[in-house]
């Protein structure tokens, strides 16, 4: 899949955006100030989320972030009637029955915020650092052709912008393409 021209860059400040979380509650990227922060582009439907869920990979990447303090946002940017759309207790269900642990499950059914940061892919990954620079882009591992029983073995590239970022360094994978399903906007701008 080829990445669409990115409306952010690595090395960028990113844009603030306000969206509603599965339980209803409003959340900015900002409430976040000066914590890093990983954006999850999220499809339950996408076969390529399924195997990094149904593998654990995510939700072992997930808790190990917040256990260092790292706030993790999953944001679905599916539009009504199109694969993975989720309206909130639906996503509180995918949350529960995956054992997920986000910090937040955030609902983008406009698309505003996933072309704002042009997403193209679930899942496509984002790090933030605390001053909300973006750090990293892309792909969250180097085997999008992997079996599941395959993918907590996977380069994880996610987890080492996380840990550069932790230990002071500059980002050494900076960007990658994203692999999986494309986000599924509505056909409106």
């Amino acid at each position: 899949m080829a990445p669409a021209a990115a409306a952010v860059e690595v090395g960028q400040r990113m844009p603030d955006f306000r969206l509603t979380n599965s339980s209803g509650e409003i959340v900015q990227l900002s409430d976040f100030a000066g914590r890093t922060v990983v954006l999850e582009w999220n499809n339950p439907g996408c076969p390529f989320v399924q195997r990094h869920y149904g593998s654990g990979n995510m939700q072992a990447l997930q808790r190990e972030a917040r256990a260092d303090g790292v706030v993790w946002l999953t944001i679905n940017s599916g539009a009504p009637g199109r694969q993975g759309f989720m309206r909130g207790p639906a996503a509180n269900g995918f949350v529960s029955r995956e054992n997920a642990s986000p910090s937040h499950y955030l609902l983008d059914p406009r698309g505003v915020v996933g072309r704002a940061y042009g997403a193209t892919a679930t899942p496509e990954m984002f790090v933030i650092d605390g001053s909300r620079v973006l750090r990293y882009n892309g792909a969250i591992d180097d085997a999008p052709r992997a079996r599941e029983s395959e993918t907590r073995s996977a380069n994880s590239y996610v987890r080492a912008a996380l840990a550069d970022l932790d230990a002071g360094r500059a980002v050494r994978t900076r960007e990658t393409r994203p692999y999986g399903c494309s986000v599924k906007y509505s056909d409106a701008s």
